[in-house]
């Protein structure tokens, strides 16, 4: 549980403070003012274009998230105050119609949560995942969704009316089957059998879902693998992916410090496996190897993985359609 302001120091900061008593770490929301919305990512290692991030920071707490470094850019740390001190974009519907409405844009695939999860808590109070969503169906815009929440399922026949008039794909990050692992380092997330009923009820609906099991952890959860995939194929799941871990920058301090708290006999283990598959460092290596592990180990589990997903015949999502659907309303096709 998070009951104290902690943050490793930043590498934008010259002066570090350090509490004698440190406060709490209680939920901060700041106003997001930039007048874009939509990220471009050039990088060959990711499979989309554009990605929509609603909130910047994210409550569930996970201590392995890559974005954690992203908050320093802010101003804030990488620990609890990426938990707690959450940025929104009020403001993100109506820049991204601003956006469909630009003549050169031709409707490409958006993915929501390209950073941090755009489900999680605030949003059923704020609604800007929604708004934006409900953005995508007027305009008819594919979407890509990645989420770890159950909030998701207030959403669920606006998502699935928009699956069936352009295109949806939504990815349930479900890294642990086991409950107490899953707490140690997500702590703020469901649990995730509740994981796998949105997976089902998504299915049910008609949407294509997908399993994430990134980040995969040697020494942790690999051993997981085949009881996640065979729930997340009895659920309903079209198909699953894995990454495994990175650690760059402050995520590395931020994670070992959780691990070391929740799981003392099993950390250096853990530490160890993750350089073995790392070549001899904790983090990801540069654009092109940073998705990818190394060595027998990562071999090993690779193979398992694709053995699991072979015997449970899991038949993949299809491809978004050609051409778009996009439209803009009372236009057609923008060109």
């Amino acid at each position: 549980m998070i009951s104290a302001q902690a943050n490793p120091p930043s590498r934008f900061e010259s002066v570090q403070v350090e509490w004698e008593d440190a406060p709490p770490a209680t939920l901060k929301l700041y106003e997001d003012h930039t007048q874009t919305v939509l990220s471009r990512n050039l990088s060959p290692d990711i499979p989309f274009e554009y990605s929509l991030n609603p909130y910047r920071g994210c409550f569930h707490a996970c201590a392995y998230c890559y974005a954690r470094s992203s908050h320093e850019y802010l101003g804030f740390g990488a620990g609890t105050d990426f938990d707690r001190k959450i940025v929104v974009k009020r403001r993100a519907p109506q820049l991204l119609e601003t956006r469909f409405l630009r003549p050169s844009w031709v409707g490409d695939l958006i993915c929501f949560s390209g950073n941090t999860d755009c489900y999680q808590p605030i949003e059923q109070r704020l609604g800007i995942t929604r708004a934006c969503l409900e953005v995508c169906l007027r305009y008819r815009n594919p979407v890509s969704i990645i989420t770890k929440s159950t909030g998701i399922l207030r959403d669920i026949e606006l998502i699935a009316k928009l699956s069936r008039q352009a295109h949806v794909r939504v990815s349930v990050s479900i890294p642990f089957i086991d409950p107490v692992d899953a707490r140690a380092i997500e702590p703020f997330v469901s649990p995730p059998l509740r994981r796998l009923a949105v997976v089902r009820a998504l299915s049910e609906a008609g949407v294509p879902v997908m399993v994430s099991l990134s980040p995969v952890i040697p020494g942790l959860n690999e051993s997981q693998i085949p009881k996640i995939l065979e729930a997340a194929r009895e659920a309903g799941a079209m198909d699953a992916w894995m990454t495994p871990i990175r650690l760059e920058g402050s995520v590395v301090a931020v994670f070992e410090g959780r691990l070391r708290e929740a799981m003392p006999e099993r950390a250096d283990r853990v530490i160890a496996a993750i350089k073995r598959m790392r070549n001899g460092t904790l983090s990801g290596g540069g654009v092109g190897t940073r998705m990818t592990g190394h060595g027998a180990a990562w071999a090993s589990t690779v193979r398992l993985f694709n053995l699991c997903k072979h015997r449970l015949g899991f038949p993949g999502v299809p491809e978004r359609p050609y051409p778009s659907t996009f439209r803009v309303p009372g236009r057609g096709r923008p060109c």
